[in-house]
C-alpha cells in the first residue's frame, strides 16, 4: 500500500484546539461519561443557577434584606406564615424570608469570590517563590504553612474574623473580614500544591535551556514555570468554594458573621431561627438551610467530578460499548 511521504506530513499544520477544548470545566464535560457526566452536569446547573440568582438578587428579591414593611407602609409582622405578601413567610425580626434568601446568595458569592481570589494570588506567589528558589525561604514558608494548616479551619476563621472585624459588621467590613479569614485558611492549600508542581517543573530540561540562553528569571517564573504548574487549580478552586460557603455559614451561625441590617447571610438567619423550630415555625430555618445544602452540593459535585476526571486513567476511558465497536471494526477491516 502507498504510504504518505514525510514531506507531505510536515506540510500539514497541526490542528488548532477550539476554545471549548481549552476551558477546564468544558474539557472535562466532554470527557465525562455515564453517572459521572450526570453528576458534573447537575453540579454545573446548580452552580450556574446560584450565580444567576446572586447577580440578579436586586431584581428577583421583592424587598430589601432588612425591609420590614411593604411599599405602601403595611408592616410584615413577625414570624408570619407564608402568604400572598410574603411568599416564604417572615422571620422573628419581621424580615421577608424570600428576600433574605435571595440577597444571601449575593453575599455568599461576594465572599467566595473575594476569598478565593486573595487565596489564589497569595498562595501562588508564595508557592512559586518557595518552590523555585528553595533554601531558607522555602523552609520557613513550609513550616508556617504547615502550622496554619494544623489548626481547625473554622476555629482559625473565627479568630481571624474577631481580629479583623473588631465587632464591626458592616456590609463591606463584614464581607472583607470574612473573606480574609477564609483566605488565611486556604492559602496553605494553594501554597503546598503550587510549590510541589514548581519543584517538579523547575527540573525540566526546558527550564534549564531558558537559563542557559539568558532568559530573565521573572520571565522563566511566569511563562515557563507558572504556566505548567496550575493544572490542578480548577479542582482546588471548586472544592474550596464549597468549603468557603460552609465556613461563611458557620461564622454567621456562631454570631461572628454579618449583622442582619448590614447584609443578608444564611448562617445568621439559621442562628435566629433555632428557637423557632421548637415552636413549630419551620419556614424561617428550612429555606436558608436548603439554600446552603443545595449550593454546597452543586459546587461539591463539580469539584469531585473534576477531581476524578483529572486522573489520566479516567480521561482515557471510553464510552460503554466503545471497545466492542472498536473490536468489531478492526475485525471487519482485517477480514
Amino acid at each position: 500500500m502507498p504510504t504518505v511521504k514525510t514531506s507531505a506530513l510536515a506540510a500539514v499544520p497541526p490542528r488548532r484546539k477550539h476554545w471549548t477544548e481549552r476551558v477546564p470545566v468544558l474539557t472535562q464535560l466532554r470527557q465525562s461519561v455515564g453517572l459521572q457526566r450526570g453528576m458534573l452536569i447537575t453540579g454545573l446547573v446548580i452552580t450556574v443557577v446560584f450565580v444567576v440568582i446572586a447577580v440578579l438578587a436586586p431584581v428577583l428579591a421583592p424587598y430589601s434584606w432588612a425591609q420590614q414593611q411593604s411599599a405602601d407602609g403595611v408592616s410584615f409582622g413577625t414570624q408570619q406564615a407564608p402568604n400572598a405578601m410574603n411568599l416564604l413567610g417572615t422571620t422573628v425580626s419581621g424580615f421577608d424570608v424570600l428576600s433574605r434568601v435571595l440577597w444571601g446568595a449575593q453575599t455568599a458569592l461576594l465572599v467566595v469570590l473575594a476569598a478565593i481570589a486573595c487565596s489564589i494570588f497569595i498562595g501562588i506567589a508564595l508557592g512559586l517563590l518557595s518552590g523555585y528558589f528553595g533554601g531558607w525561604l522555602d523552609r520557613v514558608l513550609v513550616v508556617v504553612a504547615d502550622a496554619i494548616y494544623a489548626f481547625p479551619s473554622l476555629l482559625l476563621a473565627i479568630v481571624m474574623s474577631i481580629v479583623i472585624s473588631r465587632g464591626q459588621s458592616t456590609l463591606g467590613g463584614g464581607i472583607m473580614a470574612t473573606a480574609i479569614a477564609i483566605t488565611v485558611v486556604f492559602v496553605p492549600q494553594y501554597f503546598r500544591v503550587i510549590r510541589a508542581e514548581v519543584v517538579r517543573v523547575r527540573a525540566e530540561p526546558f527550564v534549564d535551556s531558558a537559563k542557559v540562553i539568558g532568559v530573565p528569571t521573572t520571565r522563566i517564573l511566569l511563562r515557563h514555570v507558572l504556566r505548567n504548574s496550575t493544572r490542578s487549580l480548577p479542582v482546588i478552586i471548586t472544592l474550596n468554594a464549597s468549603e468557603a460557603l460552609l465556613t461563611l455559614a458557620g461564622l454567621g451561625f456562631l454570631g461572628f458573621g454579618i449583622e442582619a441590617t448590614a447584609a443578608a447571610e444564611w448562617g445568621y438567619d439559621l442562628n435566629r431561627a433555632v428557637q423557632d423550630v421548637t415552636s413549630g415555625i419551620w419556614w424561617t430555618s428550612v429555606f436558608p438551610g436548603v439554600a446552603i445544602v443545595l449550593v454546597v452540593l452543586g459546587v461539591t459535585l463539580v469539584g469531585e467530578s473534576l477531581n476524578d476526571l483529572s486522573d489520566p486513567r479516567l480521561r482515557l476511558r471510553r464510552r460503554p460499548g466503545a471497545k466492542k465497536r472498536a473490536r468489531a471494526t478492526s475485525a471487519g477491516g482485517e477480514s
